[in-house]
């Protein structure tokens, strides 16, 4: 029983999101893709959104820092 569930635990588990070395949030598995937490201010601009891969999450949050620096 106690093994059920560290495998499932392991399946949850958070994938940290980093751009220029910097952690900005993590993803979780979600619904068949994965949901963005934000935790640093520029990545808030799309905390919560729902991406299909873990590289297209990444991607976004690159794209949400430049322009957060850019403003």
């Amino acid at each position: 029983m106690l093994e059920r569930n560290l495998d499932r635990a392991k399946a949850h588990k958070p994938i940290v999101i980093e751009v220029g070395g910097e952690p900005q949030g993590v993803v979780v598995p979600n619904a068949g893709g994965f949901r963005f937490l934000a935790v640093k201010l520029p990545a808030f601009a799309i905390d919560g959104q729902q991406f299909e891969t873990v590289e297209r999450a990444h991607f976004a949050v690159s794209q949400a820092v430049r322009k957060g620096d850019a403003a």
